[in-house]
């Protein structure tokens, strides 16, 4: 039986929530799970086996499916300025095209290459700065305790490990935390209620008539 659009009253006026709006929001929530399993499997993968050479190529392919999932959850997820929410998809394109350029260019797996040329993060870095923005939006819509953690973390860690001023042992405790976090994230996204997730839809509406405006 196909749901019914709801009516809700948002700031500037009344708006529906449909059945596409239910589907998108669940799209994002999915794609965002994907990213958080791969990114904790290969964080596991690495803190549990850092000697072992047969995890290499896993770790090249979960994040390949963290950064597909990434782009999905950017592609679907509601936010109500349209510039940030640009800003953080050319963000991830810039990192997944540094990305396949660092794998392409090194003969070595991306994540040797990225650990041993912490130079590359400056490229493969803007996925994280992508990242890092859903955790932003999340922490000021929701003020979810994973998030504020998360929001600080992932920028400490990426800069700390280019510049080279983390201890080996501090950079192991804030990945295993961030793949925790991120798991408890994704988990905690799939219980939230679908609404919330997008939004006053009359805000979206205003904002869009007042760009046309300015037109």
């Amino acid at each position: 039986m196909e749901i019914a659009s709801e009516v809700y009253q948002g700031q500037f006026g009344e708006f529906t929530i449909t059945k596409a709006d239910r589907l998108s929001v669940m799209i994002y929530r999915s794609a965002l799970a994907i990213a958080a399993l791969c990114f904790s499997l290969g964080a596991m993968l690495v803190l549990l086996q850092p000697s072992n050479p047969d995890i290499l190529n896993w770790l090249t392919w979960l994040y390949v499916g963290f950064s597909i999932g990434l782009g999905v959850a950017l592609w679907t997820i509601h936010i109500y300025l349209e510039l940030l929410h640009r800003v953080l998809q050319i963000f991830w394109a810039i990192g997944a095209i540094a990305s396949v350029g660092v794998a392409l260019y090194f003969p070595e797996p991306l994540a040797i290459t990225v650990y041993e040329y912490p130079i590359a993060l400056i490229g493969v870095g803007f996925s994280f700065a992508a990242l890092t923005g859903i955790f932003f939006k999340e922490t000021f819509c929701f003020n979810r305790f994973e998030t504020k953690f998360l929001v600080p973390l992932v920028p400490v860690l990426i800069l700390g490990h280019l510049v080279d001023f983390l201890a080996v042992a501090i950079e192991q405790g804030f990945l295993a935390a961030w793949a925790v976090l991120f798991m408890i994230f994704a988990i905690r996204k799939a219980t939230q209620e679908i609404p919330s997730d997008i939004g006053d839809k009359s805000v979206f509406a205003y904002l869009k008539a007042q760009k046309q405006q300015a037109v």
